[in-house]
């Protein structure tokens, strides 16, 4: 007695809730999901100021900082300076910011808010409260959250720097 061969097509059986190879399962693709998710909302509520998510978060550590080299800038948004430079170009061809060599060391570039970048702060005070707004979340809901996620990225950094035992 033959059995009927088995087509090459067949569902696999659905897998286990707590196989960890699930998409379901990963905080990475959670994360990233949300950071879509964010990503597309603030290209939304940006727009109006005509900068974008990356060129915001410039903006933010400027209006906070002040004048700040472009090393400490790229410290601050843990970003390296391949990727910041074409950001600070857009700025400034914007009119937001300015690039200065350091008169005390030449080799280092000064970023500096124009008049204009300055004044670009009142019209972003209003960005935070529409991204509330736009989540199911209260104000210490989402500080709960940074903080977690802050914490988060401690301990990712922290297993980056050292080995991380394997599982047996």
């Amino acid at each position: 007695m033959d059995t009927p061969p088995t087509p090459a097509s067949a569902p696999a059986a659905p897998p286990a809730a707590t196989d960890w190879l699930r998409l379901d399962q990963q905080i990475c693709f959670s994360l990233n999901a949300a950071s879509r998710a964010f990503g597309g909302l603030y290209r939304v509520i940006l727009k109006d100021l005509g900068i974008t998510y990356p060129q915001y978060l410039v903006m933010l550590v400027l209006w906070e900082h002040g004048d700040l080299p472009v090393k400490k800038l790229g410290e601050h948004l843990r970003l390296d300076s391949g990727t910041l430079s074409p950001l600070l170009k857009r700025l400034e061809a914007a009119g937001l910011v300015r690039r200065e060599r350091s008169t005390r060391d030449e080799r280092s570039v000064e970023v500096r808010l124009t008049e204009e970048g300055a004044a670009l702060r009142e019209r972003a005070e209003q960005v935070p409260r529409r991204i509330v707004s736009a989540t199911s979340f209260d104000v210490d809901e989402i500080r709960d959250l940074r903080n977690r996620l802050d914490q988060l990225t401690s301990a990712l950094d922290a297993a980056v720097h050292t080995e991380l035992p394997d599982e047996d």
